[in-house]
């Protein structure tokens, strides 16, 4: 039996483990990656279409296990530091970009990435700036990368730190690319670091939309090409905050809500799976120096600012 045909069999067999409670996120993930780069991933094509299909029904329904009203709160109670945090990224990158020397382009993509929300924030941005493939790859490349790291030592530093559940979410959010990845560690922290987690996140992924019509905007002020803006608009947060809604006010529904969420955080390790099996050697090999030096400073200076400032009490 040659590779092809082991792969075949044993991707659909993990993806069946991904429903297993004793299965984690991080163990979704590393599986997924494992068998991409030693068998191939024979579903190549369906599995980075079901990728985004199935992080979208996984935060819907991961709002049937919220309370609305915190939801609001946490969300109002986040605008400040999310623009903050957004024009600081969006100004460090640019900066650090043209310090390293990275191709514009790229340099744009990899700084949406990590101050937004990963690969949705440059799949918006990429046609607006028409950004070529390759350099949508290195973009997509150098997140993913830092994304599965993210889901592996956030926990630890959480801990190393002493972070309660609302600080760990918080910082999640502010701190990884990825939607996929910050549910995903705030998962393994707590559920209350999920809850806070994922609302922070999702707030400031509505700011995709506003963020890629500017870029485009200002693209062609300094006489650049650009392409229309057809900006991924992200519609889950609205059934995110529907089921939340729902599940708020009308409480005999909760006990069916409890397991809407629980069926929900087993779709996001499937999720997190299929993310791992999407990475290629292709994709690792097409990751230049710079932009990879570029993506991992810009994070640690994120990621590190946004902890300290938690830290300090300046964000709560």
């Amino acid at each position: 039996m040659n590779s092809n045909n082991i792969a075949r069999i044993l991707f659909p067999l993990f993806a069946v483990l991904c429903f297993l409670p004793q299965v984690s996120s991080a163990v979704a993930l590393i599986a997924g990656m494992a068998l991409a780069l030693t068998l191939g991933n024979p579903y190549q094509n369906r599995t980075k279409a079901w990728t985004s299909q199935l992080l979208s029904i996984a935060v819907v329904g991961l709002g049937a296990g919220m309370n609305l009203i915190t939801v609001g709160q946490v969300g109002v109670r986040g605008i400040g530091y999310t623009v903050v945090g957004i024009a600081f990224g969006l100004l460090l990158g640019t900066i650090i970009g043209r310090f390293l020397k990275v191709e514009k382009n790229t340099s744009t993509l990899i700084t949406v990435g990590t101050t937004i929300c990963g690969g949705s924030a440059i799949a918006a941005v990429a046609p607006v700036i028409r950004a070529r493939p390759p350099e949508v790859t290195v973009a997509l490349g150098t997140v993913f990368l830092l994304n599965a790291l993210a889901l592996f030592i956030f926990p630890h530093i959480g801990h190393y730190f002493n972070l309660n559940e609302t600080q760990f979410g918080l910082w999640s959010a502010l701190a990884i690319h990825d939607t996929s990845s910050v549910v995903g560690a705030s998962l393994q922290y707590g559920p209350h670091a999920l809850e806070v987690g994922t609302t922070v996140k999702l707030a400031r992924a509505l700011w995709i939309v506003p963020i890629a019509l500017g870029i485009g905007l200002l693209y062609k002020n300094q006489g650049q090409e650009a392409g229309e803006a057809k900006a991924k608009r992200p519609w889950f947060i609205l059934g995110f905050l529907i089921m939340a809604g729902i599940m708020t006010w009308v409480p005999t529904l909760q006990p069916v809500g409890h397991g809407i969420e629980w069926v929900a955080k087993r779709l996001l390790v499937l999720t997190l799976f299929l993310i791992g099996a999407n990475l290629t050697r292709e994709t690792v090999k097409s990751v230049g120096i710079k932009p990879f030096v570029m993506g991992v400073v810009l994070w640690i200076i994120m990621a590190t600012s946004s902890l300290g400032a938690i830290l300090e009490n300046w964000i709560r």
